[in-house]
């Protein structure tokens, strides 16, 4: 048990600080004019909602990793992690920050593929812990739901 603490502990410090670093690289863009301007989709939730699902994603997903690395540990599991992760932090950078829209979208789908891949390929390994992946999965529907709308509407 002891040992998956330490793993719960290296995850949680990994995807928040990717989080964190997301921030940081989008320059404040849900505040910005060119943001503020956008013909966003009627379901897009309050910014607070953002937060709050973030949250609690990480959190779901640190979790499911500690069981998908302890399980049994492969370069394809961590090479999968760490695209997720690059993928994420990105989406940031370069919706927000460079207004490439159609690029955040790609980056976005690649996001949501990603997730769902990991969802798919180890359902039978990780059968009590997947539904976990429930809340990235979902939020990743919407969120890319959101940046096609912005793309198609603006």
């Amino acid at each position: 048990m002891h040992h998956k603490i330490k793993y719960l502990i290296l995850f949680l410090f990994v995807n928040f600080g990717g989080l964190g670093l997301g921030s940081w690289l989008m320059n404040n863009g849900p505040m910005t004019s060119w943001y503020q301007n956008l013909n966003k989709a009627p379901w897009t939730p309050p910014g607070w909602v953002f937060g709050a699902a973030w949250t609690t994603i990480m959190v779901c997903f640190s979790v499911y990793l500690v069981f998908l690395f302890t399980k049994s540990f492969s370069k394809k599991k961590l090479i999968l992690f760490i695209f997720q992760l690059l993928l994420n932090v990105s989406w940031n950078y370069i919706f927000f920050n460079q207004k490439l829209v159609l690029f955040a979208l790609v980056i976005i789908t690649l996001l949501t593929a990603v997730i769902f891949y990991l969802f798919i390929t180890y359902y039978k390994e990780q059968k009590r812990v997947s539904f976990l992946l429930l809340p990235y999965m979902i939020w990743l529907c919407i969120a890319t739901s959101l940046n096609l709308y912005i793309l198609i509407h603006n």
